[in-house]
C-alpha cells in the first residue's frame, strides 16, 4: 500500500509515553544491567544524544527507517530514540541472512538502515554498547504506512511477512500488560532472554519494564550455567524466556537456589510439560505462559503457571477470542500486515484473525493449545497429524527435538544423542505408529537449527542444507 493523505504514522501518543516512563525514576536508579550498569540517567542522555543525531540527518515524524543491530544497551536506546522522533520503526533480526534483509528492505522500503555488522551472524549474544552505522537509503521513501513498528513473523515456514502495530496498538498491548497483577513491578529485578526484536521481548519485556520501573537484566551468552548464574548472582524476581530457556536450566546439573525469584514466564512456542514439571521440582516455580502472535501481541496468559501445558490460560484482558471447528481466531481491528502480501486475506477477514492454531475454551474460558490445524496432511487418503508424529518421536529416550514434515512424504528431522541412528528412530517408530504415520526419511544431527527468535526451523531445504548429507530411512510402508 502506498501512502495516501492521512495515513501517515501517529506516533506522537508513544512518544509522551515514552517521555514520561524516562522521566519517572531517579537518576542514579539502575535501568538495566548486563556487564556493566546503565542508570536511568544514562539511559536518558543516550536516548536525547541520539534524537538529537537523528534530527540533523533529516529523521524525524514520517520517516521509515530499518534497524538491523546486535542487541545491547545500543540497540534499545536507538529505537526509543527512534520513536521520541516520531519515526517508523523496522525492526530486523542480525540473525537474518543478507538475502534475507534484502527482501526486507525491497518490501519496506526505508529511509535510513541502522546496523551493526554483516548479516546472517550464528550466534548473537547481548552486547552492552555496540558500534553501528546510520546509512541513507536513495530508494527509500517516507513511511507507507499508518504503523509505528514493523515487525516480521519468524519465517519457521516460508518467507518473513512485514506485520505492523500502530502506536494505538502497542500502548493496549502495554495496558493489557499493566493489568496484570502477576507482571514486573517497580525496583523488581528481570532476567530477559527473549529475543528483544519480537513482540514479548520488546512490549512484555523492556517496554513494560521502562514504564513500571523494573530493572532489566540480561546474561552474556545462552550458556544454562551462565544463565543460572546471572538470576542467581543478580537475584533476579522475574525470568522471562522460551521454552529453550527452561530445558536448558532444568539440565544444570548441580542447580542452585534462587529464593527470589516469583515468577518464571515462557512464551514463544509449546512448552512441553516435562519442562514444566522438572523446573518446577527444581527450583519450586512453575513456569507460567504468554501465548500471542506478532500479528496481536500477547492474547492469553497464565503467568502463574496454575494450569499445566497444553493450557495456556485465559484470554488477556481486552483480548475477544473465538473457536470455530477447533481453530482459533482473535478479534484486531484492522489487518495486522503492513503491505499487500500473498495469504494475508486468507489470514484476515472481517475483523478476524485465524491463527491455524487448534485449540480448546473449557467452560471457564481458560484456553489450551492442541497442534496446527495445518499440521494435517493426508497419505493415502489417511489423516496424518504430524503433532503426532513429532510427540512419539520426542518420548524417544535418546530424542531432544524433532521437526516432522510434509513434501510428498512424511519427513523427520531430529536432534538425537551420538548413536542414534535413522534405523533405530524408523523401528521406534514403526512399534508405535501405524504404517502409513511412519516417516519415510529421517535426518539426524545433535541439534536442529532454529529461527532467529529461538524456534525450530520448519523450512525443508534449509534443513537439508544446515543438517548435512541426507540419511534416508528406506521406506516404511
Amino acid at each position: 500500500m502506498d501512502n495516501e493523505p492521512g495515513n501517515e504514522p501517529d506516533i506522537e501518543p508513544l512518544a509522551d509515553e515514552l517521555a514520561r516512563a524516562l522521566a519517572a525514576q531517579p537518576a542514579d536508579a539502575v535501568w538495566a544491567r548486563a556487564g556493566t550498569e546503565a542508570t536511568w540517567h544514562r539511559l536518558r542522555t543516550e536516548v536525547a544524544a541520539l534524537a538529537r543525531d537523528f534530527a540533523a540527518r533529516g529523521i524525524g515524524p514520517g520517516s521509515a527507517v530499518a534497524v538491523r543491530m546486535t542487541p545491547g544497551f545500543s540497540y534499545l536506546w536507538t529505537v526509543i530514540a527512534l520513536w521520541t522522533r516520531g519515526a517508523q520503526v523496522i525492526l530486523i533480526d542480525p540473525r537474518s541472512t543478507r538475502a534475507e534483509v534484502d527482501r526486507m528492505l525491497a518490501l519496506c522500503a526505508p529511509g535510513h538502515l541502522i546496523h551493526s555488522g554483516d548479516a546472517g551472524a550464528v550466534r548473537v549474544e547481548f552486547r552492552d554498547t555496540c558500534e553501528s552505522r546510520i546509512e541513507a537509503r536513495p530508494e527509500g521513501r517516507a513511511a507507507s504506512t499508518a504503523h509505528a513498528l514493523i515487525q516480521f513473523t519468524s519465517g519457521s515456514t516460508g518467507h518473513p511477512k512485514a506485520i505492523g502495530r500502530t502506536a494505538a496498538s502497542l500502548l493496549a498491548e502495554l495496558d493489557r500488560f499493566a493489568a496484570l497483577p502477576e507482571m514486573p513491578q517497580a525496583g523488581e529485578r528481570v532476567l530477559l532472554g527473549n529475543s528483544l526484536t519480537h513482540s514479548f521481548g520488546l512490549l512484555g519485556g523492556v517496554l513494560h519494564a521502562l514504564r513500571a520501573g523494573a530493572t532489566l537484566l540480561f546474561a552474556p551468552d545462552a550458556r544454562p550455567r551462565t544463565f543460572l548464574t546471572t538470576l542467581a548472582e543478580q537475584r533476579a524476581h522475574v525470568v522471562f524466556g522460551v521454552p529453550f530457556h527452561f530445558e536448558l536450566l532444568t539440565r544444570v546439573s548441580d542447580p542452585v537456589a534462587l529464593p527470589e525469584l516469583r515468577l518464571a514466564v515462557s512464551g514463544g512456542e509449546a512448552l512441553r510439560v516435562e519442562v514444566y514439571e522438572r523446573f518446577a521440582d527444581r527450583y519450586g516455580i512453575r513456569i507460567g505462559q504468554a501465548y500471542g502472535m506478532t500479528e496481536t501481541g500477547i492474547a492469553a496468559v497464565d503467568l502463574a503457571g496454575t494450569h499445566r501445558p497444553p493450557v495456556v490460560g485465559l484470554p488477556a484482558p481486552g483480548m475477544a477470542l473465538e473457536v470455530r471447528a477447533g481453530e482459533l481466531y482473535i478479534r484486531t481491528d484492522a489487518s495486522p500486515y503492513a503491505y499487500e502480501q500473498g495469504g494475508a486475506p486468507e489470514r484476515y477477514a472481517d475483523g478476524w484473525l485465524r491463527t491455524h492454531d487448534r485449540c480448546r475454551i473449557d467452560a471457564n474460558g481458560v484456553l489450551s493449545l492442541h497442534g496446527r490445524t495445518d499440521a494435517l496432511v493426508v497419505v493415502g487418503g489417511l489423516k496424518v497429524d504430524l503433532r503426532e508424529v513429532e510427540l512419539t518421536l520426542t518420548a524417544h529416550p535418546d530424542v531432544s527435538e524433532v521437526v516432522v514434515l510434509f513434501e510428498n512424504a512424511i519427513e523427520a528431522f531430529v536432534g538425537v544423542k551420538d548413536g542414534t541412528t535413522a534405523r533405530d528412530l524408523q523401528d521406534w517408530c514403526r512399534e508405535r505408529l501405524s504404517l502409513y504415520k511412519v516417516p519415510r526419511r529421517f535426518e539426524v544431527a545433535p541439534a536442529i537449527p532454529r529461527t532467529s527468535n529461538g524456534k525450530l526451523l520448519r523450512d525443508r531445504d534449509a534443513l537439508l542444507a544446515r543438517m548435512g548429507a541426507a540419511v534416508p530411512s528406506g521406506a516404511t510402508a
